[in-house]
């Protein structure tokens, strides 16, 4: 595009990789761009890249990212003529949109009324309807109390889909098979829907057997024009929330993509839309040929790369030129896909613990060279429980889509994030599965699949590994300086260095015996290795039996990340071994917290006597709740307090058990 922004100064009105990516096309475009941060972000990526960061408050949301008084007066302060919102946060806020025009600042979305329209889904599926967008059959009106729902719940036909009108992320979303579950189900949507969005509207879809999850990327500017790029397949979904994405989709052909961008656009027409949006769809697996809108985003998707790799467009850039006034550079005739793209998010979860958020200081961060990276984080980043645990997004691309899932999991296998637990060995072990090769996708296939997923197991050779870079952190880093090498090394005598090692469920010593140069190597009392051993900055450079590994490691206090051969894994040096609250319980026992968090609730007093199961302490982090029992009966001693912000593995709580006096 040739086209010049009449825009020097943009805000961007977000954080973490979303930031990052804008950020890097302001600056392309000649653009300054200007960051807002909370408390939370003082030391972040995004803050770093801009030329210009505001601190908009405290690391509560509320208080900082989602204050729209905060950020409109940031644009004013840096004189940014426009506010770009990313997504999330306040990207769908129809106030806030309302606020920058007041202020005579530019929003790079949808118009205000655009925003309320599609933010009501009652409102959005009437307004498409009159354009011919086909709708699910089902009960959608303003103020549908709980027995006109029941009541046309039959009409509609089970299974039915229970929705709220305001929000997303499957909040208060409920499937009913049978209309004897329907009130109960119907209540407690109600509560959920009250609690997450302030709204407790619902109303009634029918539930698409085999459904599959397509939308459509729309572009359209101030003079009439839209276009659609083509449609992004997102099935691949866990509790409602994306885990990978691709372009264009392996269920659609030709005539049906055609029909459903025409779709997509009429609805962008529907409200007079402007800027980029993405309108999403419904289809059954079974009856590919048949879709039925669901809703639209009127923002910018977190998937948006791999619509960008297989146009050749840059949608922030299109975005920024159309809040601009620039005309829409090109025609639906205009707009080619070219080859296949796929991307895989990649999150601060850990997919063994039923995906619980994870948290802590990254170390160091390993990229893949062959594939884009689109990231919020780097070495010295810390990831807390205040946010979306989302850290970065893995895109491939190739020619063909076999190709590109291949290219993807190559990618993957060279992706690393040392010092906090992510889910890539996940998304590896997801883009594996026959289905999802085959292209045969529904959104419950990741729900199956996860019985099946073992995690990450320590291996033989990964505690050798960790056992070889204590024992050369010990050696001297002058060559003959025998007054300095470990205790496991002595001229003409080969005492064995020994290292006690825990990764996962595994506790095992490993003893190692000679020079780095020439050494032995055994894990408990099993069979005897030859080692040789090199550390060279990051990189560890590991010889067994003839067979060389090399690693990336980094060090937190007695933790070594290890990273090497597609995988990442934390290995702790033993000096004691602490009981845990998952032990076999027999004595005291300690409990810890599974995940970052702040705790919100105690409840026993210090000093209580609590039996087994009696619930001590709750955590909570992104809005998921963890209480943590008592595993034995016993005398409490508290740790923490409500309110206190506390690590994985942080003790919490010791329950010194109660010894029962032996019968005479």
């Amino acid at each position: 595009m040739t086209s010049t922004s009449s825009f020097d100064t943009v805000l961007v009105a977000n954080r973490g990789e979303i930031a990052v990516r804008v950020i890097r096309t302001l600056r392309a475009m000649g653009i300054r761009p200007v960051a807002v941060y909370s408390d939370a972000d003082a030391g972040a990526r995004h803050v770093a890249e801009a030329d210009t960061a505001v601190r908009i408050g405290p690391a509560p949301a509320r208080q900082s990212y989602l204050d729209v008084d905060a950020v409109v007066r940031a644009a004013q302060r840096t004189g940014a003529q426009a506010v770009h919102p990313g997504y999330g946060f306040l990207s769908e806020n129809a106030e806030f949109a309302a606020a920058l025009a007041a202020a005579g600042i530019a929003f790079i979305g949808p118009p205000v009324g655009a925003i309320r329209t599609m933010g009501d889904k009652i409102a959005a599926k009437a307004a498409v309807s009159e354009f011919g967008v086909p709708v699910v059959p089902g009960v959608s009106r303003p103020g549908l109390t709980d027995d006109d729902l029941i009541g046309g719940a039959a009409e509609v036909g089970f299974p039915v889909l229970v929705k709220p009108s305001a929000g997303g992320g499957g909040k208060g979303m409920r499937v009913v098979h049978e209309a004897a579950e329907l009130p109960a189900a119907l209540a407690s949507a109600r509560r959920e829907a009250a609690s997450a969005f302030g709204d407790d509207t619902l109303f009634l879809e029918r539930f698409v057997l085999n459904p599959r999850h397509i939308e459509v990327q729309v572009v359209a500017d101030g003079y009439g024009n839209v276009v659609h790029l083509g449609e992004r397949e997102c099935s691949l979904q866990r509790r409602h929330q994306k885990v990978i994405e691709e372009a264009p989709s392996p269920l659609l052909d030709a005539a049906t993509r055609a029909r459903i961008g025409a779709a997509a656009c009429d609805t962008a027409r529907s409200v007079d839309y402007t800027g980029a949006g993405t309108v999403e769809f419904i289809v059954s697996a079974d009856r590919p040929d048949e879709f039925f809108f669901m809703e639209m985003n009127t923002r910018l998707q977190v998937e948006h790369p791999v619509t960008e790799l297989v146009t050749g467009l840059d949608l922030v850039e299109l975005q920024v030129r159309i809040a601009a006034g620039v005309t829409l550079p090109l025609g639906q005739d205009d707009v080619v896909l070219s080859g296949h793209a796929v991307e895989a998010r990649v999150y601060a979860e850990d997919p063994a613990r039923d995906f619980l958020p994870t948290g802590g200081t990254v170390l160091d961060v390993v990229e893949p060279v062959a594939a884009r990276v689109d990231s919020g984080i780097r070495a010295g980043t810390v990831v807390g429980s205040d946010y979306d645990p989302m850290l970065a997004k893995v895109i491939a691309y190739a020619e063909d889509r076999p190709a590109a899932l291949a290219a993807l999991d190559k990618a993957l296998a060279d992706t690393a994030v040392l010092g906090v637990t992510t889910n890539v060995d996940f998304l590896r072990f997801l883009l594996a599965d026959p289905d999802v090769v085959a292209g045969r996708l529904d959104t419950g296939l990741l729900d199956r699949r996860m019985p099946d997923y073992a995690g990450i197991h320590a291996t033989d050779d990964d505690l050798v590994a960790a056992a070889a870079y204590r024992w050369l952190a010990r050696w001297p880093a002058t060559p003959g300086d025998l007054w300095a090498v470990p205790s496991g090394w002595r001229t003409g005598t080969h005492a064995p260095t020994t290292t006690r090692l825990r990764a996962g469920e595994r506790t095992e010593h490993v003893h190692v015996c000679g020079t780095p140069q020439s050494a032995t190597v055994r894990i408990e009392d099993g069979e005897t290795r030859s080692l040789t051993a090199t550390l060279d900055g990051r990189t560890l450079t590991v010889t067994l039996d003839g067979l060389r590994s090399r690693y990336v490691v980094a060090a937190d206090g007695g933790v070594l990340w290890l990273a090497g051969g597609g995988r990442t894994i934390a290995v702790e040096e033993v000096r004691e071994a602490p009981v845990r609250a998952d032990d076999a319980h027999a004595g005291d026992a300690e409990l810890v917290s599974p995940m970052p968090g702040s705790v919100v609730a105690v409840g026993v007093k210090d000093g209580a006597q609590v039996a087994a199961g009696d619930v001590v302490v709750t955590v909570e982090a992104m809005k998921m709740e963890h209480a943590l029992s008592a595993p034995v009966d016993g005398v409490v001693e508290l740790l923490v307090a409500v309110g206190d912000q506390v690590k994985v593995g942080q003790p919490m709580a010791r329950i010194i058990a109660t010894i029962e006096e032996p019968q005479t």
